[in-house]
Order: C-alpha cells, then structure tokens, then sequence
C-alpha cells in the first residue's frame, strides 16, 4: 500500500541536508529498484531561482510499505532524520485516483 511520507525541515538544516544527502539517495534508490517508489523530491524555498542555496521546507516521498508502522519504521531511519534535517515527520495513507 502507497504512503505519503511529508518532512519538514528545521531551520537551518542546510549544511546538515548536503551531508546526509549521499545516504538519503541511497535509501531512495533501494526503494526504486524494489520497485516500490512512486515519487520522491524536496519541497525548495517558493519560488527561489537558487533552492539549493535558499533552503527547503521539506521533502515529499511516496513509496510503497507493507503496513504504516514500517513506512515510520522506514521513516525513522531515515538519515535525514538522524542528521537533524528533519524537525518533524508526518505519514499517511495514500489512495492514488491519478493518472489512470
């Protein structure tokens, strides 16, 4: 079953987000070849011409999981979460209507 896994970023977490972020993909490649990962990105600073030097609010992932507490399992080990980019982690559910 698809969850949506939405992650906010604390403040200041920009230095911590490139160190952790080699990881981080890692992770998200393992779901892809798993067949299990619907989309993944970061959520930048609106409308910034330079998100990666402004920062970001947060980061979006849709994947697959076997029961909700493996996708906070997941979540949890997340090494975004571990480095202190995230201050807060939400999950929920996700009923895909589109596209057909």
């Amino acid at each position: 079953m698809p969850f949506v896994i939405f992650a906010q970023d604390a403040a200041d977490s920009l230095k911590a987000r490139a160190a952790a972020r080699p990881a981080h993909l890692e992770r998200l490649d393992r779901l892809q070849a798993e067949g299990r990962l619907h989309l993944a990105g970061p959520l930048p600073v609106a409308e910034h011409p330079d998100a990666a030097a402004a920062g970001y609010h947060g980061s979006l992932i849709v994947a697959d999981f076997e029961s909700l507490d493996a996708a906070r399992r997941w979540a949890a080990a997340d090494p975004y979460r571990e480095a202190g980019v995230y201050s807060d982690v939400t999950i929920y559910p996700f009923k895909a209507v589109y596209p057909r």
